[in-house]
C-alpha cells in the first residue's frame, strides 16, 4: 500500500518538489492555506507531511499538534532555524536546494522507520567501518567528514585551487559506492608521472574539478555520488579553509595536519597539549542537521588528534554532538601512533574525547581485543614506533564516563593492522539491537 504524504507550501515548492518524489510509492496531498491544512490533519490518513519553512506561515504549531511524522525543507542555513524544527518535533530539517537522491534517501528514512547514522571522521578507518555499514537493511549511513588534510594530493589541490580537500571525502564517496567496480578503480587510480599529474589521485581531480562547476565542495561530493549510486550520503564538515595547529608539551607549535601527522624534527613521545583551527571553522548547516536528527553517531575507528578531534573543534558539532537524542558512541584506536598518541592506552583516548566534547555524553565505547594480534604484527609495528592501544584497567575508565564499555575483535592485520568493517559492523548491530 502506498504512503500517503501531504506537502504544504506554496505553489512553487510543490511544483519543485513533486518530480523529485516520483521514485517514491506514494500519494500526495497537497494544502497552503491553514484551514486547508487543518482539514487534511483531521483525516488522520496522512504517513508523512514535508512542510516548506519559507512559505504558509505559522504552520509549525499545526503540523506539530497532528502528532504525525514531518520533514522541513527550508533555504534558512542556520542552526537556530535547525534546532528550532527539532524542538518542535520535525524528523528531519533538509536544506535547499536539495539533491533528489539525497532527499529520496532521508525521506525514506523518516517514512520507513530506518535506522540513521551518522560516521564523524576522517581517513581509512572511516572508509572501513562505512564498507560495513553500507549493505545493512534498513539502516542509512551519513559520512561526515574532516575538512583539515593538507598532505599529498588533497594538499596540493587545496592549495592550487582554493578548495577543500578532497582525499577523505573521496574515501568515503567510494566506501559507500554501489557503481561498478572499474568505476572505484578509477576513483582511486593515482599517477606515477607526468610534471602536473604525479602523485594525484583521480578521485581527487574530478571532485575538484566538480567543485569548480558546481560551485562548491558540498555540491561537487553530492554531485559525485549520484555516479556512484552511493549508498548513503557524504558531508563536509565544514566549508571553511582552514588549518590544524597543536601545541606540545615542550610549548613548541606546529601547524599543518600534515605537519603534526609526520611527526618531524620533535621527540616521538612528546604529547599534544591543545588543538585548535586557524582560522576557526564554521560547521557545515547539513552536517550538523544529519548529527541533531540521528538514531546513531560513531565518532572514532581515524587518528584522534588529526581525524576526529579536528571535528570536535568545530563549536557547533560539539553542540549537536552533546544535544542529539542519539546514541553516540566513540571507536577506540588500535594502535598507537609516535608523536601523536605515544604510550596512550584506552583511557587516555577516551579522556581526549571527553576533554572536547566538554565532558561525558558517550552512550557505547569500542575497544579492539588487542591480545588477538600476531606476534609479527607486534613486531612490525615497534619497528615504527608503534603498538596496540591497551584495554588498561576498565575500572579507571568506568570512573569518568557512564559509557557502556565493549572489548571486541574489530581488527584484521592482513597487510596492515586496520579496523574491519565487517566485525565493526557486527558490533554496531549487536549495540543497536540492544538499544533499540
Amino acid at each position: 500500500m502506498n504512503k500517503k504524504f501531504l506537502l504544504i507550501g506554496s505553489g512553487n515548492f510543490v511544483n519543485e518538489i513533486k518530480p523529485a518524489l516520483s521514485g517514491l510509492a506514494l500519494e500526495i496531498e497537497i494544502a497552503n492555506e491553514l484551514a486547508h491544512i487543518r482539514s487534511k490533519l483531521k483525516k488522520k490518513e496522512i504517513d508523512l507531511i514535508i512542510l516548506d519553512g519559507d512559505s504558509v506561515k505559522d504552520s509549525l504549531p499545526i503540523v506539530q499538534r497532528s502528532k504525525v511524522n514531518f520533514v522541513v525543507l527550508s533555504s534558512k542555513r542556520n542552526i537556530q532555524s535547525v534546532s528550532r524544527a527539532r524542538a518542535a518535533g520535525a524528523s528531519d530539517y533538509i536544506l535547499k536546494p536539495y539533491n533528489t537522491r539525497e532527499l529520496n534517501l532521508r525521506l525514506s528514512a523518516v517514512m520507513n522507520d530506518k535506522m540513521r547514522v551518522s560516521c564523524i571522521g576522517g581517513g581509512t578507518g572511516l572508509f572501513n567501518l562505512l564498507m560495513g555499514l553500507k549493505n545493512v537493511p534498513g539502516l542509512i549511513p551519513s559520512s561526515i567528514v574532516s575538512m583539515t588534510d593538507d598532505g599529498g594530493s588533497s594538499g596540493r589541490l587545496r592549495e592550487s585551487f582554493g578548495i577543500l580537500p578532497p582525499g577523505d571525502v573521496r574515501r568515503s564517496l567510494v566506501a559507500l559506492s554501489n557503481a561498478p567496480e572499474v568505476m572505484n578503480e578509477i576513483m582511486t587510480y593515482r599517477f606515477d608521472r607526468g610534471s602536473c599529474f604525479t602523485g594525484h589521485n583521480l578521485g581527487n581531480l574530478l571532485l575538484t574539478a566538480l567543485a569548480k562547476i558546481k560551485g562548491s565542495m558540498s555540491n561537487a561530493v553530492s554531485g559525485l555520488g549520484d555516479v556512484l549510486n552511493i549508498q548513503g550520503i557524504v558531508y563536509p564538515i565544514s566549508h571553511t579553509k582552514s588549518r590544524l595547529c597543536a601545541l606540545f608539551e615542550d610549548g613548541r607549535i606546529v601547524k599543518g595536519e600534515s605537519n603534526i601527522d609526520l611527526c618531524r624534527n620533535r621527540p616521538s613521545e612528546l604529547r599534544i597539549k591543545d588543538c585548535w583551527h586557524e582560522p576557526e571553522s564554521k560547521c557545515d548547516i547539513s552536517a550538523y542537521s544529519s548529527i541533531i536528527n540521528s538514531d546513531f553517531v560513531v565518532m572514532g575507528t581515524g587518528d584522534i588528534f588529526t581525524s576526529l578531534r579536528t571535528n570536535l573543534l568545530i563549536k557547533d558539532i560539539r553542540k549537536a554532538i552533546t544535544e542529539t537524542r542519539a546514541k553516540k558512541i566513540y571507536i577506540c584506536n588500535l594502535m598507537t601512533k609516535p608523536g601523536e598518541t605515544s604510550n596512550f592506552d584506552a583511557l587516555d583516548h577516551i579522556k581526549e574525547i571527553l576533554k572536547y566534547l566538554k565532558g561525558d555524553c558517550l552512550d557505547h565505547i569500542v575497544i579492539s581485543d588487542n591480545n588477538k594480534f600476531s606476534r609479527d604484527s607486534i613486531l612490525r609495528y615497534s619497528k615504527k614506533v608503534q603498538f596496540p592501544v591497551e584495554v588498561g584497567d576498565l575500572r579507571e575508565i568506568k570512573k569518568i564516563t557512564k559509557a557502556k564499555i565493549v572489548v571486541a575483535d574489530v581488527a584484521h592485520e592482513r597487510e596492515l593492522v586496520r579496523h574491519d568493517g565487517e566485525k565493526l559492523k557486527d558490533v554496531m548491530l549487536e549495540i543497536i539491537r540492544k538499544e533499540g
